[in-house]
């Protein structure tokens, strides 16, 4: 795209040169701050007052309410809790109409002669390590938020920054929007494909049975049903201990947040001391299966030696199959099973789910012989894999459409490309 015909420095890094016309102010002078107002209201307080209204937080809407605090068009900008430093994540929006807002966004309301949807296209490309503080939580305190520092466009110009990037950007997010359903769409394929393969088998000729649990009904007459207990050895991680070193040897561990459907993330292993007996008993082995006992309950992968030794915390159960089960069969059973809802519907859930393992060595299990076992696997390891190379590339595509967004924006609120006159 053509660009304008001058340019000077504007003395910021993230912005660069703008053009000759454009000038530099403090966001200060461009917004009236509004924060004042906010009044922020807990779960239980916004339980009883359901109704039409938007309530915001940091990113966005969280719930909606039976009244209103402010009506017009506003920019909302994270104050703690919002995106600052994550590529491609908007950490300001405008809010039009009525609404309320709690106190983990500002408001602001834009002085005459700037238009809120370019102050919040700006505030999204700003380079927030200069203003943000906070040791443990990003927070952008009032005081540093006056002080960004953002360009003074002509308001002409700005409506045709305004017009320019609605029409693109809908075009980049309808685009986006289908990616993102076509990769719904093979994740319900996948979830439809394994779970004909684990309940029904490969052979469509086979004669059936009632397996006697509703959700999975009829199964091959030549398969068995039994509890994961007598098919499998379960152990349930070790306890922190806070004071206690518990041990004389530290080893690496996994937690819940490290499993998830199908594959292990060890990047960010933590240790713990473990006696010379819990290593026995705690250490994960190639081919167990590692199930969440906490939050998303009931994440399933399996252990492929990612790391040469490895431990589990007691958010994590591990289970060791007895010889003739393939636990790649269970895995996917499991995932089946996790789709299903099924984890969730037998937890202990107060607050938070957990899944322990007096309720994981109850859970029925169906499967036919170990050969057939391997030929389901097989199967699903060919079926599967294909889809998931094209959720892979269809999600990459994804993220680079998100990156030109991004840097689409960022050019035309900086005056990198000249967008008047553009259709």
């Amino acid at each position: 795209m053509k660009r304008y015909e001058r340019y000077k420095p504007s003395a910021i890094e993230w912005i660069g040169k703008i053009p000759e016309h454009w000038d530099i102010t403090k966001l200060k002078f461009m917004t009236d701050n509004l924060d004042k107002n906010r009044i922020p209201l807990s779960s239980s307080e916004r339980s009883v007052k359901r109704g039409e209204y938007p309530y915001y937080g940091a990113t966005g809407i969280i719930d909606y309410i039976d009244g209103y605090i402010f009506d017009g068009e506003y920019v909302l900008i994270g104050e703690d809790g919002a995106p600052f430093f994550q590529k491609n994540r908007d950490v300001a929006f405008v809010a039009s109409g009525k609404f309320w807002v709690n106190n983990h966004a500002h408001i602001l309301r834009t002085r005459e002669g700037y238009l809120p949807k370019v102050i919040a296209h700006q505030l999204n490309c700003v380079d927030y390590r200069e203003y943000i503080t906070g040791s443990t939580r990003d927070k952008l305190t009032q005081d540093e938020l006056n002080e960004i520092r953002l360009i003074n466009i002509p308001k002409e110009e700005q409506a045709t920054i305004v017009d320019f990037l609605g029409h693109k950007t809908a075009q980049i997010d309808d685009l986006i929007a289908r990616k993102q359903k076509l990769i719904d769409l093979l994740n319900e394929e996948k979830t439809a494909i394994i779970n004909q393969a684990v309940t029904k088998g490969l052979d469509p000729n086979t004669p059936m049975k009632d397996s006697g649990i509703p959700w999975i009904g009829k199964i091959p007459a030549h398969w068995k049903i039994k509890k994961i207990k007598y098919i499998a050895n379960l152990t349930l991680g070790k306890m922190l201990t806070g004071e206690d070193k518990g041990g004389n040897f530290l080893k690496p561990y996994l937690r819940a947040q490290n499993i998830s459907w199908f594959k292990c993330d060890t990047s960010d292993v933590k240790e713990m001391w473990f006696s010379k007996s819990e290593l026995i008993k705690y250490r994960v082995n190639l081919n167990d299966l590692l199930v969440s006992e906490g939050g998303d309950v009931g994440r399933t992968c399996i252990w492929m030696n990612e790391l040469d030794e490895c431990y589990i915390q007691n958010s994590v159960h591990k289970i060791t199959f007895k010889k003739y089960f393939n636990p790649k069969y269970f895995l996917y059973l499991f995932y089946c099973f996790g789709r299903k809802g099924y984890f969730l519907s037998i937890v202990n859930q107060i607050s938070i789910g957990h899944l322990t393992g007096e309720k994981l060595k109850e859970v029925f299990t169906i499967f036919p012989g170990f050969d057939e076992q391997t030929a389901i696997v097989d199967y699903l390891d060919r079926k599967t894999d294909q889809m998931d190379d094209v959720i892979s590339k269809t999600h990459h595509e994804i993220e680079l459409l998100q990156e030109y967004r991004t840097a689409l924006i960022s050019e035309a609120v900086t005056g990198k490309i000249d967008v008047r006159g553009v259709n």
